[in-house]
């Protein structure tokens, strides 16, 4: 099958193109943002790129069926061309769920925050356990070189996803988690975000109950116990075995990490990345786990191996003194919960934040009331309020006094704190996006101020 996907440069569409290659059929697409790393992987992996998504494509290709991503919307010239010829198309999610998933015990880990990081963690316990399960991650595990694979491919083999509440498509505005059918899920938490697309926390709610109630009676749901969004979710209906986490009853974390189940004993967990909310990830990734045969004691053990994702906390490098660190965190919860990591791991060193507030939700200014609060943790705070961004910063900031500083000006921003930074200093920069290349920009100028 020749598939041609478009929006192919993201996350998500980029794992579905490397999973459609690896299962050898043929997969071109095209993008209006084709750059690296996503680009250098997909060519890697024997995959054509168009830029942009003019109509003219369809004279050179002729595709069995179009993969379309939620990026693409009407009025898309190439989109347009293909409702007007009558062509075969499909979502992302879809073509997954029918070409990818279909007969595989699928494990997906949804929520608001740790995705990411629990997908990867889980997809890792597996590989440990010889299991050699798919995955679809939405990021790069320190332990490969790639977001996704279709790994041991036979009836009821596992298979892990990431599984993400944003809408399918344009034209099909359900969550994209609905397609996959998952026997096993995690439900990490569950906070208001996307406000581009859901009107309040309740239409997020919604999304998650139909999401548990097509989990089949001999599935099982992970969930948070101290969630009280799920709590609701999960008394509109659960058919499934359920199973909580971070409550005696359930999987408890004891303050020196000591796990338990339902009160009995299982072991110390020895995790490289610091935070209660990661330590807790990796908990719920243990009960899903089990759910496909692992003990839990081996995936402790496999935990103490466990490497990370790449944006999760990343040390990008140290010039001068100084440890420049990224991480993809947005939402004010996410943006809290990482500096408190970060300051558990750092203890009294300076820690400066860099932040960009580059959601839609965040562009939108939902949370801005909550941005100070997020940032407090942090000894001085600089925020760049880039395109799209149309609420004021400083106002919202204000709480913090004299240790925030804000800009719409990426070079100022930069020059601002190579000023305040001083050796021992720790540079966490947050973002969902490339930010400009803020990483390595911050190396080069700290380098120039040490050979001053």
């Amino acid at each position: 099958m020749h598939i041609h996907i478009l929006g192919i440069c993201g996350t998500f569409m980029g794992g579905v193109a490397q999973l459609a290659r690896e299962a050898g059929h043929r997969v071109t697409g095209c993008d209006a943002h084709v750059y690296p790393p996503m680009s250098d992987a997909l060519r890697n992996a024997g995959i054509d790129i168009i830029e942009g998504y003019e109509a003219d494509q369809l004279d050179s290709i002729h595709p069995d069926i179009f993969v379309i991503g939620n990026v693409v919307s009407r009025g898309n010239p190439l989109m347009e061309a293909i409702l007007n010829k009558g062509l075969p198309y499909t979502s992302g999610p879809a073509w997954l769920s029918e070409h990818v998933l279909a007969g595989r015990h699928v494990l997906a880990v949804a929520g608001t925050h740790g995705k990411t990081t629990t997908t990867s963690t889980l997809t890792w316990i597996l590989k440990e356990a010889g299991l050699e399960p798919g995955f679809l991650i939405g990021g790069v595990p320190q332990w490969g070189s790639c977001s996704a694979a279709l790994g041991r491919h036979e009836p009821m083999a596992p298979f892990v996803i990431e599984a993400d509440e944003y809408d399918t498509a344009f034209f099909d505005k359900r969550s994209k988690f609905v397609h996959y059918r998952p026997r096993t899920v995690i439900l990490n938490n569950l906070e208001y975000d996307h406000a581009d697309i859901f009107e309040n926390l309740a239409a997020i709610e919604k999304q998650f109950h139909h999401l548990v109630r097509i989990i089949p009676s001999e599935g099982l749901v992970v969930a948070n116990a101290r969630a009280e969004a799920l709590d609701r979710v999960l008394a509109k209906g659960c058919w499934s075995k359920l199973e909580k986490f971070d409550i005696t009853e359930g999987w408890s974390l004891s303050e020196d990490r000591v796990v338990s189940f339902e009160g009995k004993e299982i072991g110390p967990m020895h995790l490289e990345m610091p935070g209660r909310y990661n330590a807790l990830n990796a908990m719920a990734a243990m009960a899903a786990a089990r759910h496909v045969g692992v003990d839990p004691s081996a995936a402790l053990e496999a935990l103490a191996r466990f490497a990370g994702v790449k944006r999760r906390l990343e040390i990008k490098g140290s010039a001068n003194g100084v440890t420049v660190i990224d991480d993809f965190a947005h939402h004010p919860t996410a943006i809290q919960e990482t500096i408190g990591a970060l300051r558990e791991r750092i203890g009294s060193e300076r820690l400066l934040a860099v932040l960009e507030p580059r959601s839609n939700t965040m562009k939108l200014g939902t949370m801005k009331n909550r941005l100070a609060g997020s940032l407090a943790g942090a000894d001085l705070v600089f925020c760049y309020a880039g395109k799209g961004v149309d609420w004021d910063p400083a106002d919202a900031l204000r709480p913090l006094g004299e240790k925030a500083f804000t800009t719409h000006d990426l070079d100022q921003l930069i020059e601002t704190v190579i000023a305040a930074a001083r050796p021992g200093d720790k540079i966490l920069c947050m973002s969902n996006g490339a930010f400009g290349g803020i990483h390595g920009k911050l190396l080069a100028k700290l380098a120039e101020k040490a050979s001053a």
